[in-house]
């Protein structure tokens, strides 16, 4: 058996029209698979390399922060572009970009910022340099 990497991170939205529009208007995110009837909707979107934000509808359900899910981190090659088309779609901006050596062996270098997405959702915009 070999692993071949991430398929994919799920995510649940109350307005399941706003989180598509949200990832397709700002990073161009296309639905590679939809399915469902009104209430029960879902999408994977085709986010690059293979790998998809699957986007769940549920909106009568209630949750606070009882997922297990930390963040999830979108590859960017202009973290500061990246971080302004999510300022501007309204996208609270909870990291500024910056850039962090992170202390590993040999250390990485990379730039970064968070956003929130339409749901809660902890979003990095992560950019190797």
């Amino acid at each position: 058996m070999t692993v071949s990497g991430f398929h994919h991170v799920a995510i649940r939205t109350r307005d399941y029209d706003r989180s598509l529009a949200f990832y397709r208007e700002v990073f161009g995110f296309e639905p590679a698979h939809s399915w469902g009837e009104p209430g029960t909707r879902a999408a994977m979107l085709a986010v690059g390399s293979g790998g998809h934000l699957e986007i769940f509808e549920r909106p009568e359900e209630t949750w606070e922060s009882e997922a297990a899910l930390l963040h999830f981190a979108l590859g960017v090659d202009d973290c500061d572009a990246a971080t302004e088309r999510a300022r501007a779609a309204g996208a609270p901006i909870t990291v500024e970009p910056k850039d962090v050596d992170i202390p590993s062996s040999p250390p990485y270098a990379v730039r970064l910022s968070f956003f929130t997405g339409p749901d809660g959702e902890i979003v990095e915009l992560f950019q190797e340099r």
